[in-house]
Formats: structure tokens, C-alpha cells, sequence
């Protein structure tokens, strides 16, 4: 442990002022130290009082968005999931640092985050946008004893947790939030359409027939302010949807609790089936017309919910009978939008 982080810990425990001799005699380093290791916490957001001849005291810092491993370790609360965890400042991808970690061994649950990526990922290839503007990026490494054709729906079972964790924010009644099938969340305002602030992505290696692990990375845009042009239409971020920010580092820890509790149900089901209502209850799909963009030909139709394997229930226009859409190289939107 550092002394930066020694020196926050002392001051979290005490409501006085603690003083630069004190904290020197207690650390076991100099007060130039001390000092410096108070710098540093001021520079990563932490209000620290400091009083000649009194010493350092740490005000309040409930509605102070900080984010860096201390922070998130204060609020962690599971019994596998992201033991261990990594914070990363920036990096390349939290994918591809999670699969570098499974190839040395790494255990499942292990969680990589970060606020800034440099080489995003999103699905079919595309880029995931992901600046150091108050946003989070992660990717939890998974080794379920699942067949290939059931590792999917994982992607589900994240969508269902952010969901969740979402809406235990506090927010108006004119705030709304969903899912969009497959994985997308996604919030209106005031009746407004709904926007996406959560995407999903997740990839999966194989040895010969078995999963050899599952990664699940997921961006959120929790404090961006400034949506990029190209996708100010169908994106926005929670704060600009609350009207205000929002600290990261509790509200990551609550999204992985309700992960750990959903995976858990899913594994010991072998489906979706103990999750279908929860899911379908934030699924903005139903009763919507929805376009499926399959490759052997796209149709509309009127999305009924979700099967047991995570599969969009469609009834297309002008038939009688449902069918039932993959997760897989089939797109869905809505008819007049993105959802």
C-alpha cells in the first residue's frame, strides 16, 4: 500500500484534523512524504483541509465522483465478482486485458475497469467510443461449465444487472429506463425517445468443444456532457439524462451485485427462464414494430418478449405464427427509430 493510500485511509478514520507529525510517526516516513502524499490526493479529486498547526482533515465526500481502485474497493461488496479487481486509468481494451489475463491464469471474476480506452470495441467489428470524459469501461472474465450454444446469454444476464442498477438511481418518474434487445440500455426523458447509454459486448474462445472463457465487457456513459455528432441522436449519458452527475464508483459496485446474484440464477437454471420476467419488464421492445435485419431478408413485425434462451419473440407482419430471433449476425431496430 502506498503512502498516499495509508494517508487516506487515517484520514477517513478521523472526524478531527490529523497532523502532518502524526500521520509521519504513525506511516513511518518523513513529513515531506506527507506531504506529497496529500498532494497527490487532492490532485484525484479528494477536498482536504489543511490547517497550520492543526494538520489535514478530509471533508465530505459523498457527492464527489472520484474514481481509482480505493474508491471502488470501499464500496465492493461480493463474493467472487471482481476478486480480484483491476482499475486501470486508461488502456487499450478491457477485453483484450481481461483475455491476457485468462492466458496467465486468471480466475473467474477477475474484473478489469477503466475510464479511458484507447482501442473500444463494440460489436460486428465496430468502434466503441470510449474517452476519459466520466464514463467507465469493463470486462469481467467468466469460465462457465456451459455449452457454447448458452454462453450468449450472458450478454443478457449483464444487460438485466446494469438495468437494475440503473434504476435504483435516484431519478424522476420522467426518467425512464430499458432495455433494448439484446444488450443495449437505453433511457427517455420526459416521453421523449428513448437513447442508448450502456453497450455490451461479449466474445467467447473455445478448446476444441468446450468454452475455454467468456469476457463480458461493458461501456456505460455514466458523465459524458458532450455526445459526439454521430451519434447525438441515439446516444446520450446518464447525467445529462438525470440532470446531474453521478458517482461512479458505488454505482459500479451495485451493478456487479446484481450481476453476481442474476449469473448465479442463470447457471443453476442452465436458462434464462428465472430471469424472463425481470428482463421482459425493462424490455421497450414490446408491443413495439421492430425491423429484423436478417440476411436472408429482412421483415417487420411486433416484438411479444423473449424465450428462455434469450431469443427476440417477433410476429411478423401479415403471419400467424412467432418467430423467434437469435442473438447472432440478426439486427433489430425500431420502424421509426432505434428502438
Amino acid at each position: 500500500m502506498s503512502t498516499k493510500e495509508e494517508i487516506l485511509i487515517a484520514l477517513r478514520e478521523s472526524t478531527e484534523f490529523v497532523s502532518g507529525q502524526e500521520l509521519s510517526q504513525s506511516l513511518g516516513v518523513s513529513r515531506t512524504a506527507v506531504w506529497k502524499g496529500v498532494q497527490k490526493l487532492k490532485e484525484e479529486g479528494y477536498a482536504i483541509e489543511a490547517v497550520t498547526n492543526r494538520g489535514y482533515r478530509l471533508e465530505n465526500m459523498d457527492n464527489r465522483d472520484i474514481l481509482n481502485q480505493q474508491e471502488l474497493e470501499r464500496y465492493w461488496n461480493t463474493k467472487w465478482v471482481g476478486h480480484p479487481l483491476y482499475y486501470k486509468k486508461e488502456t487499450g481494451s478491457t477485453n483484450d486485458d481481461i483475455m491476457a489475463l485468462s492466458d496467465k491464469g486468471a480466475a473467474n471474476g477477475t474484473l478489469v475497469l477503466s475510464s479511458c480506452q484507447h482501442a473500444g470495441k463494440g460489436r460486428r467489428g465496430r468502434t466503441w467510443i470510449s474517452p476519459d470524459v466520466g464514463n467507465i469501461y469493463m470486462s469481467i472474465l467468466l469460465k462457465p461449465d456451459l455449452t457454447a450454444d448458452k454462453a450468449p446469454q450472458t450478454t443478457l444476464v449483464e444487460a438485466l444487472s446494469v438495468y437494475e442498477a440503473c434504476k435504483d438511481l435516484e431519478h424522476p418518474d420522467t426518467v425512464r429506463f430499458g432495455i433494448k434487445w439484446p444488450n443495449d440500455i437505453v433511457v427517455s426523458v420526459e416521453g421523449g425517445p428513448y437513447r442508448k447509454i450502456v453497450g455490451i459486448l461479449t466474445e467467447m474462445r473455445m478448446e476444441e468443444t468446450r468454452i475455454r472463457d467468456v469476457t463480458v465487457g461493458t461501456g456505460i456513459n455514466i458523465n459524458m456532457k458532450d455526445i459526439p455528432d454521430e451519434v447525438k441522436d441515439t446516444a446520450t449519458s446518464l447525467c445529462l439524462a438525470l440532470g446531474h452527475d453521478v458517482t461512479r464508483a458505488p454505482f459500479i459496485a451495485r451493478c456487479w451485485e446484481y450481476f453476481e446474484r442474476d449469473y448465479e440464477a442463470f447457471l443453476e437454471a442452465g436458462s434464462l427462464a428465472p430471469l424472463k420476467a425481470a428482463y421482459e419488464k425493462g424490455l421497450v421492445n414490446i408491443g413495439r414494430e421492430v425491423l429484423v435485419l436478417d440476411p436472408k431478408g429482412q421483415y417487420s413485425g411486433t416484438a411479444e418478449g423473449i424465450t428462455d434462451t434469450g431469443e427476440l419473440k417477433v410476429l411478423p407482419d401479415g403471419e400467424q405464427g412467432i418467430r423467434n430471433v437469435g442473438n447472432g449476425e440478426i439486427s433489430v431496430r425500431g420502424v421509426m427509430g432505434y428502438v
